[in-house]
């Protein structure tokens, strides 16, 4: 095996390792892809500012993230369909994530359930909703949450209506796959993944399977979501769930700044600004290019968290710098987890944590609390 030294080895070992229908679910966006391109491309534009003749010794990256202690301000964000990646793909995730000392998120669609978490992991992590139609599955799916004791919850705003992702529709995305000629082809390419299913009862989205009124079967995430995920979405929603959660809640999916505004007055201890890893409205901009402008607007009256885009630990340093309290990275950990299991989710946060703190040494800084726009280079939002 060729020696994993970035995030960049993971995907290209995951892409051999893993059914294309599946590597292609993770690693695309809407329509013409600009905007999951621009995610990526846009850190690129901001430069670092080196500092030298300066001491770099006893460097810490402990922070914290709504209150809560975190070995670095990276948590690993909600994706769906991570069991279909690897057998078991969100229990190795939160393992490694709870080991690490960072927050894991799992998704409503996920492939593992909440008590599927619970019962593999020992300390508690955040779940994220949607916004359902069916307001008592919804209600059950918090209620579960606190059952397995999850110390936050996170609503996801940005996906009232699902984004067309060319990639699904051309491969016939399904989970579990159907038994049609190109699906067994791409699975019998791939023996291993093969084997690590087989090995697991979870093929299925199992915090819904059972649970949802009349759902004994569920194969397709663009059914399931344009049947049950509310266009109506609004903020007297919001003020529900947070009644019936009763704990921390982060609300994710702000790129504008009036609606961060309006945020505010919700109660949440967090917003994300997130364009859902460009996977929902193709032509928006990069999260990192308005992160700035939505901080100088409501960031010293609400805790500003960012995802999208975030493939090094430079990124994240530069996401700290302009002012978020902590950002999440998914494609990274997926690219692990179907690389490797567990051992890819622990090296992909590894290798972050690694260019985070070479990167912060060498512009000077010993503490990542004290990162500000002064360790950017001639930096404007």
């Amino acid at each position: 095996m060729a020696q994993i030294l970035e995030i960049n080895d993971l995907k290209n070992l995951a892409r051999r390792r893993t059914p294309k229908m599946f590597f292609d679910y993770a690693d695309s966006g809407s329509w013409t892809e600009g905007t999951y391109r621009s995610n990526e491309a846009d850190f690129a534009k901001i430069k670092l500012r080196q500092r030298v003749a300066v001491d770099m010794t006893n460097r810490t990256l402990a922070s914290k993230m709504i209150g809560q202690d975190v070995s670095m301000p990276v948590a690993l964000a909600p994706v769906g369909l991570v069991g279909m990646q690897r057998g078991d793909g969100e229990i190795h995730a939160a393992q490694a994530a709870e080991e690490f000392g960072v927050p894991f998120v799992l998704s409503t669609m996920s492939v593992c359930s909440i008590e599927d978490i619970a019962k593999f992991t020992k300390k508690p992590f955040w779940f994220q909703l949607y916004v359902m139609r069916d307001k008592e599955f919804a209600g059950k799916l918090i209620d579960r949450a606190k059952a397995a004791g999850c110390s936050a919850l996170m609503l996801t705003l940005d996906l009232q209506i699902l984004g067309q992702r060319h990639k699904d529709l051309r491969n016939g995305l399904s989970t579990p796959p159907k038994t049609i000629p190109k699906h067994l082809w791409q699975m019998a390419t791939r023996p291993l993944w093969c084997y690590h299913m087989a090995m697991t009862p979870r093929r299925t989205f199992r915090n819904i399977v059972g649970h949802a009124k009349g759902v004994g079967d569920l194969r397709s995430l663009s059914a399931w979501t344009a049947e049950q995920f509310d266009p109506r979405l609004s903020w007297d929603d919001v003020a529900w769930i947070k009644d019936r959660w009763g704990g921390q809640l982060i609300l994710k999916g702000f790129m504008d700044g009036d609606d961060a505004e309006k945020a505010i007055s919700s109660g949440a201890d967090a917003i994300i600004v997130s364009n859902h890893g460009g996977r929902q409205l193709d032509g928006a901009p990069s999260s990192i290019s308005v992160l700035g402008e939505i901080i100088d607007r409501v960031g010293d009256r609400i805790e500003v968290h960012m995802d999208g885009g975030i493939r090094s630990g430079q990124d994240v340093l530069k996401a700290i710098s302009i002012g978020a309290k902590g950002v999440y990275i998914g494609r990274p950990y997926v690219y692990g987890v179907a690389a490797m299991g567990k051992k890819g989710v622990e090296k992909a946060l590894e290798i972050i944590r690694n260019e985070l703190d070479i990167t912060m040494a060498l512009c000077g800084e010993r503490d990542i609390n004290n990162l500000d726009r002064s360790n950017l280079y001639r930096y404007t939002p």
